[in-house]
């Protein structure tokens, strides 16, 4: 269990570092138009490869596919460091999505494996409680080491991680393999492969790149229709299909889906936020701004655990009403901090003013944000494990993981569009009369606000409060998205975990290498 903690770790915490030391890394590799594809890349090979590794991981066992996973992480880190020019490094960072989107299903599909029902909810709490520790400490431990040492570095601190996991599941990875006939259903992967870079691409780009309204648009709608429709037939064909039909008859895994899109759509699309608004409106350096998010990080821990440890005796619906209005009184208290521009002349020049005023809001609305957060992730992922056969465990794990990616997806894409929009909408409220294009060009990113307001004084407040105001509105859709997940954990279904009295047979039966 400790080895696969720490290869999660690795894998999360690189999922989000490159957000602080982006711009530094494509100077210094001159590749600036290059920029998205440094996140994207990652993102989408971690996505497509969810879930592959989890229905392989049923055919052939976790233990090869973890280290698989965790060795291409490992050379994807390495050359990550090593390289030389932007083209390299997106390459790397695909290398490294690849082996991510490996380790994180197995290793949460190995906890099935692991320990019994009553046991799950427990540790796939803990696993929860690290993957939030890596993300949260992601952007703060880049910022650092970019300042210390370079971002090289950033990417090299994988390689001990990677070792340490290695060590310690080489040896002993208790894993379930499938004796029978191994079937490979290589057209679903292959159209699974493509429909989901086709929907991840129009997500990301659509609306940048090219407009929403537009041939491209238009033309990779229907590639998907056409590509849904092939893989379903294909997949109703197949002997051992990679995601198998008679899944939509499972009542649990349907509501954990319904569950996790939600939630990827509303808060991660929230959430990704305030980070932008310690940076960009409270002036704080990135390093501080990933100190700061240590209180949503604490939050998360506290109840990812205790809900885990609790859930044999409460069931798995209180967790899962309790989660969604604990995340939605967090975004609501966030959205308390909107900025008068009057309050802005304060601010010009003393970044300290904001940061003083609103720090204790800031931090208490970020911690019942990881409350909430902390009582909803590692539950569903227990209540689909005990709903899922064994064999089946790795593909039903993976594709609930795959409908929360996607909604992550899409949540950020959607809310930085609404937020794009609020902004210029907001700015041309306060200022009727001409802005710079520039001033509207920078505005979106981390640090482009207070960049405006350095090389604009004069729009100085117009600028901060029209974003500000922004990330508000943000922060309130986003909760009132959330609060739909009480209706479903309303009539989320599942079992209080029970003890299997087949599994410590099962489990002998691994451990000694008869199964």
């Amino acid at each position: 269990m400790i080895g696969l903690c720490v290869a999660m770790l690795g894998a999360c915490f690189d999922g989000t570092i490159v957000g602080t030391i982006g711009t530094k890394l494509a100077e210094d590799l001159g590749g600036l138009s290059l920029y998205a594809w440094m996140t994207t890349a990652y993102l989408l090979c971690e996505t497509i490869m969810i879930p592959i590794a989890g229905k392989l991981s049923d055919i052939y066992g976790r233990k090869p596919l973890f280290l698989i996973g965790l060795g291409l992480f490992a050379v994807g880190s390495v050359c990550a460091g090593l390289s030389s020019n932007m083209e390299m490094f997106i390459v790397c960072r695909a290398v490294q999505g690849v082996g991510g989107g490996i380790l994180i299903p197995v290793a949460t599909a190995a906890v099935a494996d692991l320990y019994s029902p009553r046991e799950r909810a427990r540790m796939q709490g803990i696993l929860g409680a690290i993957f939030g520790v890596g993300s949260g400490i992601g952007p703060l431990i880049g910022g650092y080491i970019e300042g210390a040492i370079s971002w090289h570095w950033c990417f090299y601190i994988n390689i001990p991680l990677a070792i340490i996991a290695f060590i310690l599941t080489i040896k002993k990875f208790p894993t379930p393999v499938n004796d029978g006939e191994k079937h490979i259903d290589v057209k679903g992967i292959a159209f699974l492969s493509l429909l989901l870079l086709d929907v991840l691409l129009l997500i990301e780009f659509g609306g940048k790149e090219f407009e929403w309204a537009s041939i491209e648009t238009a033309a990779m709608v229907i590639i998907a229709i056409v590509l849904v429709v092939v893989f379903v037939k294909v997949e109703h064909k197949a002997i051992d299909p990679i995601l198998a039909p008679h899944l939509i008859h499972n009542k649990t895994v349907i509501m954990a889906a319904i569950f996790m899109a939600i939630f990827g759509i509303g808060m991660i699309g929230a959430m990704m936020f305030t980070n932008m608004l310690a940076v960009g409106v409270f002036g704080l350096t990135t390093l501080e701004a990933g100190i700061w998010s240590l209180a949503m990080v604490a939050g998360m821990m506290i109840t990812s655990i205790s809900s885990g440890a609790l859930v044999e005796r409460t069931g798995y619906k209180p967790w899962l009403i309790v989660g969604p209005i604990l995340c939605f009184l967090g975004l609501f208290y966030l959205s308390g901090m909107t900025v008068d521009p009057d309050m802005v002349l304060q601010m010009v020049g003393n970044a300290d003013y904001l940061q003083e005023l609103y720090m204790t809001r800031y931090l208490i609305g970020t911690f019942i944000l990881g409350l909430g957060l902390g009582c909803m992730m590692s539950v569903v992922m227990s209540a689909v494990q005990n709903s899922s056969k064994p064999t089946e465990m790795g593909m039903t794990t993976s594709s609930v993981n795959l409908i929360r990616s996607i909604g992550t997806t899409m949540g950020t894409a959607i809310f930085t569009m609404i937020i794009n929009g609020r902004i210029s909408g907001e700015l041309m409220n306060f200022v009727p009369d001409y802005l710079p294009e520039e001033v509207f060009n920078s505005i979106p990113h981390d640090t482009g606000v207070l960049e405006a307001i350095v090389s604009y004084p004069q729009y100085a407040p117009q600028i901060l409060s029209a974003f500000s105001n922004s990330v508000d509105f943000s922060f309130l859709a986003g909760g009132c998205i959330i609060l739909i997940l009480v209706i479903v954990g309303i009539f989320f279904k599942a079992q209080k975990p029970e003890e299997d009295p087949e599994f410590e047979a099962v489990k002998h039966k691994i451990e000694s290498g008869e199964e």
